[in-house]
């Protein structure tokens, strides 16, 4: 029997290579975004769902549970970026970043669930960023939503073990995507104290996104994990610095550690 797929945020990017790929491999897969264009893409078979918004979650959920009989893999994808020094930044675009990187995944995790203690099995994988592991200058937010889901995903991989139910985190790098355009970033305030800093960063987050991996890389390093029959709490999937760099956190003084970012950024 072919394992159905939910993927949230597969209309472009890491979710849609990672969903096609899965269709390729045989799979049943479900994408999701917003507004989908198209019923089915590329054999990816598209539902509408904004994870700020309950109802619409648990209306995909019941549609695949009701075509296919059953779930067996959550790939929570969905999310988005922020820049901006913490002074000069909204609170409110702070807060709809955690709704959409922290709550929105929390809300769809707790509407498949049911379903997969029903089943006494299933896999969720939350995909969470190498930023979440250190607080980055000008993405501290992104950097802290991340790292909360991280935590998350912990924390629920407990709860759930019982219910023969595995959870995963994976964090990607740098990938070559359209993930900059879709961010919120705070402007570059003509008054700001931060505004030669923040103006050269945002040029050079740039630069690591056009300059990053094929999400291919990522889609590859799912399957593999869905292989597995008993995933690992934590995978990192990116380039060699990056994953070191959370070598380096754990291993150095925080003081060092910090030298080290603040030379990277130039601060």
């Amino acid at each position: 029997m072919s394992k159905v797929v939910l993927i949230t945020g597969a209309s472009s990017g890491i979710g849609k290579s990672i969903a096609e790929y899965l269709h390729q491999k045989g799979m049943v897969v479900y994408g999701t975004s917003r507004n989908p264009k198209e019923p089915i893409i590329n054999g990816v078979k598209m539902l509408a769902l904004n994870v700020l918004e309950v109802v619409s979650i648990e209306k995909a959920v019941d549609t695949i549970v009701k075509n296919e009989g059953h779930l067996d893999i959550l790939i929570n994808n969905a999310g988005m970026g922020i820049t901006g020094p913490i002074e000069d930044t909204p609170t409110d675009e702070m807060r709809a970043v955690f709704n959409t990187n922290l709550f929105g995944p929390i809300d769809v995790m707790k509407a498949v669930l049911p379903q997969m203690r029903q089943q006494k099995s299933g896999l969720i994988i939350n995909i969470t960023s190498i930023a979440g592991y250190m607080g980055l200058p000008f993405r501290g937010i992104y950097s802290a939503s991340k790292g909360a889901l991280e935590v998350i995903t912990e924390a629920t991989r407990m709860e759930v073990k019982e219910f023969g139910i595995h959870i995963t985190n994976v964090a990607p790098g740098d990938f070559a995507t359209n993930i900059a355009a879709g961010r919120y970033h705070t402007p570059v305030f003509d008054t700001s104290a931060y505004k030669e800093k923040y103006a050269e960063n945002l040029a050079l987050m740039d630069q690591h996104v056009d300059g990053g991996l094929d999400p291919e890389v990522m889609a590859h390093s799912i399957y593999k994990i869905i292989q597995q029959k008993q995933p690992k709490i934590h995978y990192k999937v990116g380039g060699f610095m990056e994953k070191f760099s959370i070598v380096l956190k754990r291993i150095l003084p925080d003081s060092w550690y910090e030298k080290l970012l603040m030379n990277h950024y130039k601060l």
